[in-house]
């Protein structure tokens, strides 16, 4: 049976791709594809062979690319580096296609899409499962900074071998090699062995492709957050031709990219995590043409006669007739004095395979009882000794789903303390152990090492508290919910009431959780996405029909 993540394309298909490129020839072995290279083309074999080598094994091919099959990956959608090696062998014939080019044809023939799509998906996901290789991390399990960029590079699904100091004989073998301390780190190397020392996010994210320019011009849409409702806006937004922009500033899936196991999302009975759902929907809205550029934060928004600008981290301003405000919210930190210093050497708001690993045979808290908690609690009990779920109420079944509830009581390994707060956190370097107070029983410390927090979402709504309407909370008001006296005085607003999903002024919308009212659920918020496409195509045309 033939591998789906290497399918032939048909004498039909090979036909609709050469409407976009060129054929050429190769005499002798030639490098087409080069790692770490941006903006790599698109090859189909028409004969001969395409060896894919990894950069850092080149003596074993991973696979070698015959007749009517093709390279590429989801990658090619985006502008992020190539990570692997292509070599056109000698009297090799190829149909070539610029990035650029693959998208116009991805976006006239579903059936290519489809199978395109389909084999790109699948090879990411070998790839970062299976092969080591990628850019190396050099760095120590209980460095903040080196768990903000493996944590990064997982969530934006970039490929990365992470090589810890205080356990790899070959960190410190590397560290020699190259004339380095571990007062360096972290270390990352690329495949022609240069170094960058403790990069930033933003230096990771334009090195990788992940953090993207794109053309200064008005778009029609500004989507600023790329959860689940700010996703399902940008697909919705560029599949209906409107030209489309959307940041973020961690990376794609929002507070649902921080679920380990999604189950009551419509469609996925077996159930999907939350990055991988973000994933996918990161892949399809770059398939319709939307730009995504991460991480940009907004830091100030302002609105002049039908124009928004948006001033953005790494000095951006991005300008654009809507704007939907998709930031979402975060989960507040515990009120700890120490709480900082184990940030990303203990204390996590997320629970990841990165995680996971490192709570194998030890003890975890979860504190919490959203579903996200429990979600976690699942999770990592398939890892950790024992977990303790943590909650200051008496039901554990108040804000969560009774699906997770009747797991969590089921499981042998999992211990629900209820009435219960943390205290205090202990440990030199890393957490060693917690302090937890039971409401009645008094206090009890617990050698917890790994404690991964969901509680209290405070909204994303510092950058444009001044401009629209809030709550007392700082959530966004929409529609019937904002108070007339503080509508902006214009002229579309002296013809119609603002829409569902509109804000104080016409033209800017809030969805998912960053709005007041939301429900916090993965489906509302794509529901409320989607829904704000149809509202922005009213504004435009409102927009319209003022400036004629």
């Amino acid at each position: 049976m033939k591998d789906e993540k290497f399918p032939e394309l048909t004498a039909r298909q090979i036909a609709q791709l050469k409407q976009f490129g060129t054929i050429e020839h190769f005499s002798e072995g030639t490098t087409i594809i080069k790692a770490g290279d941006q903006q790599y083309d698109f090859f189909v074999v028409m004969d001969g062979q395409i060896t894919i080598e990894n950069p850092a094994n080149k003596h074993q091919p991973l696979t070698i690319h015959k007749k009517n099959e093709f390279t590429g990956d989801s990658g090619m959608l985006s502008h992020r580096s190539a990570q692997f090696n292509g070599i056109a062998q000698a009297k090799t014939c190829v149909l070539r296609l610029t990035s650029q080019q693959l998208k116009e044809a991805i976006a006239k023939h579903s059936e290519i899409s489809d199978v395109l799509l389909n084999a790109f998906l699948l090879r990411q996901e070998t790839v970062l499962s299976q092969y080591q290789g990628g850019l190396k991390l050099i760095g120590s399990s209980n460095s903040k900074e080196t768990y903000a960029i493996r944590d990064f590079m997982d969530k934006n699904h970039l490929w990365y071998n992470f090589l810890d100091v205080d356990a790899s004989e070959d960190a410190e073998a590397l560290l020699t090699h190259f004339g380095r301390t571990k007062e360096d780190l972290p270390l990352l190397i690329n495949s022609e062995a240069e170094i960058c020392q403790n990069p930033s996010l933003e230096q990771l994210a334009t090195y990788t492709g992940v953090l993207m320019e794109f053309e200064d011009i008005v778009f029609d849409l500004l989507i600023i957050g790329a959860g689940p409702a700010g996703l399902a806006a940008s697909v919705y937004a560029a599949s209906e031709g409107l030209n489309v922009v959307t940041i973020d500033s961690k990376a794609p899936g929002g507070q649902a990219g921080k679920s380990s196991k999604i189950e009551n999302y419509l469609g996925f009975p077996t159930g999907i995590s939350g990055s991988d759902l973000a994933n996918r929907a990161y892949v399809q809205a770059q398939k319709f043409g939307c730009n995504i550029s991460i991480p940009h934060r907004a830091e100030k928004v302002t609105h002049n006669e039908g124009c928004f600008t948006v001033t953005a981290t790494n000095n951006k301003v991005i300008q654009a007739k809507a704007v939907i405000a998709a930031t979402g919210a975060e989960y507040r930190q515990l009120p700890l004095s120490t709480i900082e210093k184990y940030e990303g050497s203990g204390v996590f708001y997320s629970a990841t395979g990165m995680n996971a690993s490192a709570c194998k045979d030890e003890l975890v808290g979860v504190v919490g009882g959203g579903n996200s908690a429990g979600q976690a609690a699942l999770f990592l009990a398939d890892h950790a000794k024992k977990v303790f779920v943590i909650i200051r109420g008496e039901d554990l079944g108040a804000k969560m789903s009774d699906y997770l509830v009747q797991r969590i009581l089921a499981a042998d390994n999992i211990t629900v303390l209820k009435s219960t707060e943390v205290k205090a956190l202990h440990g030199q370097y890393h957490l060693e152990s917690v302090v937890l107070q039971h409401k009645t029983e008094g206090e009890k410390q617990e050698k917890i090492t790994n404690l991964f927090t969901f509680i209290g979402a405070k909204p994303c709504t510092d950058w444009v508290v001044d401009l629209v309407e809030t709550d007392e909370k700082g959530f966004i008001c929409t529609g019937p919910g904002i108070d007339a006296k503080k509508l902006l005085a214009c002229e579309i607003f002296k013809t119609r009431k603002p829409q569902s999903l509109e804000t104080s002024i016409p033209g800017f919308f809030a969805v998912g959780d960053v709005r007041k009212g939301s429900v916090k659920r993965v489906a509302s918020a794509v529901g409320e996405g989607s829904m704000a496409v149809s509202q922005v195509h009213q504004y435009l045309a409102d927009l319209k029909k003022i400036s004629i």
